[in-house]
């Protein structure tokens, strides 16, 4: 016998077994009809968790995101701080000598920081006031000081002569204040006691410069911001050239951990860093968490998906008994028959994840194209649904959905190849 002769009936199985498949998915006799509603709904199962999946996932991942790109917008990747009961740091120029020799470290730049109050006539609104150094060495270490140093912020000295100061657009907002208005600043860490013992706390006027936005609720409500010789003079540090920390820049954010390590076996006792990945770990991991628990309820969709496949086969063996006992008398072996009910699930399981795919790549992006869905930013942290996908996480979901129809058909296509010829022709 020539090879062709030999690996052709091989050849044939599988294209047979497709052609018995496909027949069986669109017949149009009376008795299959139910079996047509069945396999429709499967196929409609498979879509909508696809669908769901992609849509859930990708807002999970573009809440991680989107916070993630806000809070590094204006919070440096690393701060560095010294102990002690003041938490300022004292010749700071040398450490920060000490830090810019550590891998990674792209830039450093000092800051101060202290919690306030804005005083307003009949008003007052806590606030945390950030001093920055407008002219550094370097690269600006957030995109906010990048904002401030390249103009693109207005905080350059007034002609009032008053120091200048922005604030967040809400802060701003719930204040009724307006560029060019001049507020009170009250700073309770530099308190004096008079001779009767009585507490008096800093003060200082500043001129309004503008406004910033981004889009992160918490920052736009509280902080202010105000060049570094100013935040120094209301706390007293000018005397000493002493700061509250510095920050510092990585070239890249997601390895802040490692970097922080390396800087704080540097420096050494006395010292403490902390990463932006530590500030905000409770952030993200709930978030984490939620997209796994999201993740695996709405798996639990495709699941049920893979039941109606399960019931709409073996419906199918149960239909087809006498068409496959004729088949097997005829010569079809049973790996041919097995084949046939694989192709047929699978077939319900690439169309319903094609099209679950196709639909959730669409929603997806309607969602965040349109911003669609607006949500409150007080709860939330940010005033949109923002949607990223990404390849990995779409490639899993397509994967495992195909896996899932895939172990839908084993039961009902081994019933169906295990049928003896003479029982499956005498079936009624």
């Amino acid at each position: 016998m020539t090879p062709p002769e030999r690996h052709g009936p091989r050849r044939a199985a599988p294209n047979l077994a497709w052609f018995i498949a496909r027949h069986y998915l669109t017949s149009r006799r009376t008795g299959s009809r139910f079996l047509s509603f069945i396999t429709v709904v499967s196929v409609g199962g498979v879509v909508v968790g696809v669908t769901a999946l992609i849509v859930v996932i990708g807002v999970m991942t573009g809440m991680q995101e989107d916070l993630k790109g806000k809070i590094l917008s204006s919070a440096p990747h690393v701060l560095v701080q010294q102990h002690g009961s003041t938490l300022r740091m004292d010749h700071w120029q040398d450490v920060a000598e000490d830090v810019r020799l550590v891998d990674g470290v792209v830039s450093v730049a000092p800051f101060v920081i202290t919690s306030v109050s804005i005083v307003r006539p009949g008003y007052t609104q806590p606030a945390d006031l950030y001093g920055l150094e407008l002219d550094p060495e370097g690269p600006a270490v957030t995109a906010m000081a990048a904002d401030i140093q390249q103009g693109v912020l207005d905080l350059e000295p007034p002609a009032s002569g008053l120091p200048p100061l922005i604030m967040g657009s809400r802060l701003a907002m719930r204040m009724g204040v307006f560029p060019g208005d001049t507020l009170t600043i009250v700073a309770f860490e530099n308190l004096k006691f008079d001779p009767m013992g009585v507490p008096t706390p800093a003060m200082r006027q500043f001129e309004v410069t503008g406004t910033f936005t981004t889009g992160m609720y918490d920052y736009d409500i509280r902080n202010v911001y105000v060049p570094m010789e100013a935040a120094q003079e209301l706390l007293d540090m000018s005397s000493e050239d002493q700061v509250s920390g510095l920050g510092i820049r990585t070239d890249d954010a997601d390895q802040a951990l490692v970097v922080t390590s390396e800087i704080r076996d540097r420096l050494g006792f006395g010292y403490f860093a902390e990463s932006w990945i530590t500030q905000n770990q409770a952030l993200f991991s709930a978030l984490k968490l939620e997209k796994l628990a999201m993740g695996l309820i709405l798996g639990l969709i495709v699941v049920v998906a893979a039941f109606n496949i399960v019931g709409m086969l073996v419906m199918v063996v149960v239909d087809r008994t006498r068409e496959i006992g004729i088949l097997k008398s005829m010569g079809m072996k049973d790996r041919t028959v097995l084949y046939v009910f694989i192709l047929q699930g699978l077939w319900i399981g690439v169309i319903g994840t094609a099209m679950g795919t196709a639909l959730g790549l669409t929603v997806s992006w309607l969602i965040d194209r349109y911003e669609i869905i607006p949500i409150p930013p007080e709860v939330y942290f940010v005033d949109r649904l923002p949607v990223t996908l990404r390849a990995t996480d779409v490639f899993m979901i397509v994967g495992l959905s195909i896996l899932i129809s895939f172990l839908a058909t084993i039961y009902p296509a081994l019933q169906a190849s295990r049928l003896e010829p003479v029982d499956a022709i005498r079936h009624e």
